[in-house]
């Protein structure tokens, strides 16, 4: 980071997204002075205010903090997100700041570390934050940028021991990991997404593959079972397979349901872990936790600890994240947001709770998303008893012609089953309704109901029985 050494000063714009503020958390604790802007103030924002980052939502040069206007000693860091319009980001191009994406930040800050980059269309915040996890739990220690908030460590930043390996997510949109060089990645998933960007799979996977290319010589590349990557792999790195069940490299096998927990052994090349336990349900949660661990195991993790790291794993906010569970009824809440995260949530909350009526309220996220996965969409939201479909979140996006939710609801076969309503509305729509299980999704703002749903809930619900 030789080139950020005369940095005192970090301005963020899009301080409060998941990936900047991570960032910003590790300036600050690293010596600097941090501040930005985001369009709305969060709970994650609130947060860094706390933590003596100072926010502001007004899109105004003049909301900018004086000390942030010495160009020679302040670095501005922006996201995608940010509009080509912003009157902040312009100011400080014109008067010739230094102005760096977040991914470049990123690869910067990853130069000269044992650096472990987990990337995927779906399943990488799940599985680097298990990662992180069991690598905190080892002398050497680890430091992890992390696309969702731990729920062991409150923080979507983990430092903790030595800080011998970086654990980094890679956001395949807008190209952002090609900035990454690390020594150490796995690829979960390469899935159609963010054809906004893309335009074809066919060039989703070529940007996957050049990600690959760039591992580090004497690397490794551990890959979910399927993918067919070989051909980008560069000379000296080993490549690996996992699985959640079946034949590959790494695999669970011994697979049990007990007290809500799933317990399994791990299959490696030299040897099986026995009596590892997970706290989290499905499919999608077993795969995300064989390929943490086996990376862990591929770094050097014993068993022993590997064991007892995933035993106290609590999961990720957001990802199936239980709010209430009472015998009168369940709510959670999760970030679904692409065709098969839906898939393995909805799947994972049947297996959880089979025989229960399911309500899941959706928020599609992007217009394009909306318009490329209409169909997937559709055969997903297919899967609950009732669908309350929220119009759609814009997020960077302007509305594009005749997509809304209704484009997904329109190929749905069980249209009858769908509700149509406002964010706004939701909850005096959902006190119309018998309820048993509830089930939030999406990447957009639904977030800011999941409080006040879970406090109605409470309020009003959970002394009663419902059908």
């Amino acid at each position: 980071m030789n080139e950020l050494n005369n940095i005192e000063r970090m301005y963020f714009l899009g301080i409060g997204g998941i990936g900047m503020s991570s960032l910003a958390r590790y300036f600050k604790l690293s010596g600097r002075e941090i501040a930005g802007y985001d369009r709305t103030a969060t709970g994650l924002t609130n947060s860094l205010v706390r933590e003596g980052m100072p926010v502001h939502y007004t899109d105004k040069p003049e909301y900018i903090p004086s000390a942030y206007h010495r160009k020679e000693s302040t670095l501005v860091v922006y996201t995608p997100a940010i509009p080509s319009t912003h009157s902040e980001l312009n100011y400080f191009r014109k008067e010739g700041f230094r102005v760096v994406k977040r991914a470049e930040l990123l690869g910067m800050v990853s130069k000269g570390h044992l650096s472990v980059a987990i990337a995927g269309t779906h399943g990488k915040t799940s599985v680097s934050t298990l990662l992180a996890h069991i690598l905190a739990s080892t002398p050497a220690g680890c430091i992890a940028f992390l696309g969702g908030i731990s729920k062991n460590h409150n923080s979507n930043l983990i430092m903790a021991g030595k800080h011998s390996v970086m654990v980094m997510e890679a956001d395949e949109f807008d190209r952002s990991f090609l900035q990454l060089h690390p020594l150490h990645a796995l690829v979960t998933s390469i899935d159609p997404d963010h054809l906004d960007v893309y335009g074809e799979h066919r060039h989703l996977r070529e940007a996957f593959g050049q990600f690959i290319s760039q591992i580090g010589s004497k690397g490794s590349l551990l890959v979910k079972k399927g993918l067919d990557v070989k051909s980008y792999l560069p000379g000296q790195v080993r490549m690996a397979e996992y699985d959640a069940e079946g034949k590959a490299d790494f695999y669970a096998s011994s697979i049990q349901l007990y007290k809500g927990r799933q317990e399994f052994d791990l299959v490696t090349p030299e040897g099986t872990i026995r009596a590892l336990s997970l706290g989290l349900p499905g499919k999608a949660s077993l795969q995300n936790a064989v390929g943490a661990a086996a990376m862990a195991w591929l770094l050097g993790t014993d068993g022993e600890t590997i064991r007892g790291a995933m035993a106290s794993f609590l999961g990720v906010v957001r990802r199936f994240d239980v709010q209430v569970e009472t015998p009168a009824m369940i709510y959670m809440d999760d970030y679904a947001h692409h065709p098969e995260e839906l898939n393995s949530c909805i799947n994972a909350v049947r297996e959880t709770y089979p025989g229960k009526h399911l309500t899941g309220v959706f928020q599609p996220h992007l217009y394009s998303r909306t318009r490329d996965l209409a169909e997937g969409f559709a055969r997903s939201l297919d899967m609950l008893d009732r669908c309350i479909l929220l119009d759609i979140y814009p997020a960077r996006e302007e509305p594009l012609p005749g997509i809304t939710s209704d484009t997904i609801r329109e190929k749905m076969k069980n249209k009858n089953s769908v509700i149509r309503c406002t964010k706004e509305k939701l909850i005096s729509c959902l006190e119309k309704l018998p309820l048993e299980v509830l089930l939030t999704l999406g990447a957009g703002d639904i977030d800011t109901k999941v409080q006040p749903i879970k406090e109605w809930i409470l309020k009003e619900r959970t002394g009663k029985a419902h059908a």
